[in-house]
């Protein structure tokens, strides 16, 4: 059967510490049974629950797990989300192998994550490819779809996969980049080192404006920070930016905000503060972790109607509010996106003093993330260009 690639497969992916890749280069990746079998050291970043939990999961073969070394089709994962949380994450690799490995005749499928009772383990197919595919692009997951177990779809490999298959190797900054080209100085294959910090789950760049406020590009519902704000309307509807992805992302912060809509309790001018006692990091990671954190969300009305245009006015009142309230409201991080721009057809001009001149008088670490949809001009990220003093 010949192997229908979807263009969405661009390799498979195998997680790993940084100093295993010299080892990996010489003997491959290998299963779990083989490394004990060969003696070989390495430094695992899988808890002891995970790895044994795998060794009683069979195979159509009825081969055990630990006789497979495992790739992800999708390296950012839940997986890979515990594991950047749980270690110092200038220690994390990801090894991308040709997605050409598909052709061998002796690989299994896995519908998700193998150790998943609702996963299968089956023999090549492609319409179970194409299935896989499907879920490779998601930017987030949950529980409740099933996208969290399908998102860490397997391709496992008995014993071995052999060196020659590895391109690239992935990590989270330029110092990791630079240690692992170190690691592997005098390998032969020409082997990309490539630092993505948005694979692991990180801003593609941060800076400090104050020593309590920085500004930074990528993906807020990543953030590290304990509040995420969220630009909405007063009339309880969801439907774009944002506010959409926190629809179906975070469903009991949705039904909080229909529910103080309705009641008329949102107002513009007054930011409001749900408090939750699940974590953002819980929710994403492949297992809850016991880290004592919470994620809490800030509903930041922008706009009276879904159907109108953001105003400044409303910005301006709203970061006043937070000023005088989140203290009381024990707020102890923040993270606030670049509010009414972009679908709320603001500028980044306008409103980015507005919000960082208030937020960087604040006593508690505030990321301000930019807006996505365009490009801002070095000058308009300035500390001088940010803090106006006229702005209180």
């Amino acid at each position: 059967m010949a192997v229908q690639y979807s263009r969405k497969i661009t390799g498979l992916y195998y997680i790993t510490h940084i100093e295993n890749i010299p080892s990996i280069l010489r003997h491959g990746i290998l299963s779990h049974q083989e490394v004990q079998r060969r003696d070989i050291s390495y430094k695992p970043i899988y808890d002891e629950r995970i790895v044994s939990r795998r060794e009683k999961i069979l195979s159509p073969e009825g081969k055990s797990l630990w006789n497979y070394a495992n790739l992800y089709f999708q390296a950012r994962n839940p997986m890979l989300f515990r594991v950047v949380e749980e270690t110092d994450i200038s220690t994390i690799a990801v090894v991308r192998v040709r997605r050409d490995l598909l052709k061998r005749p002796d690989i299994l499928l896995t519908t998700g994550n193998a150790a998943h009772a609702a996963s299968e383990i089956v023999p090549f197919d492609n319409q179970v490819l194409k299935e896989i595919a499907r879920f490779l692009d998601l930017e987030y997951w949950n529980e409740t779809d099933g996208t969290k177990r399908k998102i860490m779809a397997e391709c496992l490999v008995p014993d071995q996969v052999e060196p020659d298959w590895i391109e690239a190797i992935y990590v989270a900054n330029d110092e990791a980049a630079g240690h692992v080209r170190k690691l592997i100085t005098g390998h032969t294959a020409s082997i990309d080192v490539i630092p993505d910090p948005h694979m692991f789950f990180r801003p593609d760049w941060q800076k400090y404006i104050t020593r309590n406020l920085a500004i930074a590009k990528g993906d807020m519902f990543f953030s590290r920070m304990q509040t995420l704000t969220i630009s909405v309307n007063i009339v309880g509807v969801m439907g774009k930016g944002l506010a959409s992805r926190a629809k179906f992302q975070f469903p009991d912060v949705y039904v909080n905000y229909q529910t103080l809509c309705k009641k008329g309790v949102l107002e513009v001018g007054k930011p409001f503060l749900i408090t939750r006692e699940t974590s953002l990091s819980s929710e994403l990671s492949e297992v809850p972790l016991d880290n004592g954190s919470s994620t809490w969300f800030l509903l930041f009305p922008t706009k009276k109607h879904w159907r109108e245009d953001s105003r400044l006015e409303y910005i301006l009142d709203g970061m006043r509010w937070l000023r005088d309230h989140y203290q009381q409201w024990k707020i102890k991080s923040l993270a606030l996106p670049a509010l009414g721009c972009g679908l709320g057809k603001l500028d980044w001009q306008t409103v980015g003093p507005v919000i960082c001149s208030i937020a960087g008088r604040f006593s508690i670490p505030v990321c301000v993330y930019l807006p996505t949809e365009k490009i801002i001009p070095p000058e308009l990220l300035t500390r001088e260009f940010l803090l106006r003093q006229d702005i209180t």
